[in-house]
Order: C-alpha cells, then structure tokens, then sequence
C-alpha cells in the first residue's frame, strides 16, 4: 500500500512540474509575441524588458524569471524569426510544382522576398542587426538559427554542383585572396563542394540577398515603384550562374 501511495504521490508531482513548464513555455512565448508586436509597430529600439511588462501588465523584474537580461530576449526573438523563415523556405522548397533543382531553389528564392516583403521589420531585424544583441557570430545563441536558414540555399545551391551544372571557374584561375577567403566558407558549407563551386555559391547568394535587401531597406525607391520585375530578371542570371548547358 505505501509503494502505490508513493507511485501515485510521484506520479501528481511530475504532473504539477509538467503544468509549470507547459505554463512557463506558453509565457516566454507570449513574452516573444509581445517583442514582436513592439518591433513591428514602434521598431527595433522599443523592444526593451521594460517597455514590454508594460504592455503585458507586469514588472519588468517578473521577466527576468523568464529572459534573465535584453540580450537573451533579443537572440530568443530571433531564433524565432530565422526559424519561422526557415521553415517558409522549406516548405515553399519542398511543394514546387517542378521538383528539379531548378524548380525548388526558384521556389525558395521567392519566398525569401515574399516573406521579407510581407515582415520588413522582422527582416531588419536579424539581417542589418539594428541590436547588437540580435547578432549571431559564433557562439551567440542564435547563431545555429542563422546556420539553419543558410543551410537552404547552401544545400539547394550543391544540388546544382552535384548535377554537373554550375558555371564554375577553371581551377587555378582564382585569385589567391580569393582562395584564402573561401577556404573559410567550408566552415558553413562542408568540406565536399570544391572551391570553384564555393565561388558560385557566393556569387549567387549574394546576388539574391542583395536584391531583396535594397528593395526592403527602400534603396530602389529611387528608380522603381514596382521591383519585382528586377528581383525576376536577377533571378534568371542567378540560375544562369547555377545551372548552364553541361
């Protein structure tokens, strides 16, 4: 009788312990939705722990049992926001209608502008780092976060190298700064790919990143009411780059 009354007395206290980390989860998250509302109405500078009790009715010394400090609050929102891209991307990856390499990395790059045109804070916010707690250098926690969203277009970018189709540059043809620089891409990338594909996948990346950050961080304005006719055009000579006549 004492070994049942003990099994059902243990079994009520991971019961309760279970409710006060499901009530603890739920918190912190409502916490993050909070931060978010603040960015996207006020921007970056009002996400504060103080400005935030206030919008949820509590004192800011409550919060510290769930962010002990901004920057843990900061790198949380965006994990967060890298996680929620990430998983737009895939999705949109994953259900092209055309499932070829070509067909799945066109389906992801318009997504990447679909979700920064439609979140332009959220996008500032872990692309230009306005904090410097949102950064993500090695080490910060949000730093695999970031490693996660590149990983799409790394991996969608070696389906083109293992295809045979990239238009890479003779080996031997790099400049020496340039081999020294890419050496240091494997870190992100892996050691398979060689360095002339590595130097595609620069070029490539940082013409699709570049489009869609000047048209939101409003450096087209100038030119154009209407960028995506440019952002399609950029495209094309990015998959030029990725997939040429074998």
């Amino acid at each position: 009788m004492e070994s049942q009354t003990g099994s059902a007395a243990t079994r009520r206290a991971r019961q309760r312990e279970k409710s006060r980390e499901r009530q603890r989860a739920e918190m912190k998250s409502e916490i993050l939705r909070c931060a978010r509302h603040l960015l996207v109405e006020e921007g970056p500078t009002a996400v504060s722990l103080r400005a935030i009790a206030r919008e949820m009715g509590m004192t800011a010394p409550g919060l510290y049992r769930y962010y002990a400090d901004h920057r843990q609050l900061v790198q949380a929102l965006t994990v967060l926001l890298y996680d929620e891209l990430t998983a737009g991307l895939e999705r949109a990856r994953d259900q092209a209608p055309e499932q070829s390499a070509r067909g799945r990395f066109t389906a992801a790059a318009r997504a990447l502008r679909t979700w920064a045109l439609h979140h332009k804070p959220e996008f500032g916010l872990i692309f230009s780092k306005p904090l410097s707690d949102s950064d993500c250098a090695p080490g910060d926690p949000c730093h695999a976060a970031s490693r996660r969203f590149g990983g799409v277009f790394v991996g969608l970018m070696s389906e083109f190298w293992r295809a045979g189709t990239l238009a890479r540059p003779e080996p031997g043809t790099l400049a020496p700064d340039w081999l020294l620089q890419l050496e240091d891409v494997r870190e992100h990338v892996g050691p398979e790919p060689p360095l002339e594909a590595l130097y595609v996948f620069v070029l490539a990346w940082s013409r699709l990143y570049g489009v869609v950050s000047m048209e939101m961080f409003g450096h087209l304005d100038f030119a154009l009411t209407d960028p995506e006719p440019l952002f399609e055009h950029n495209l094309r000579d990015i998959l030029g780059l990725l997939e040429t006549e074998r």
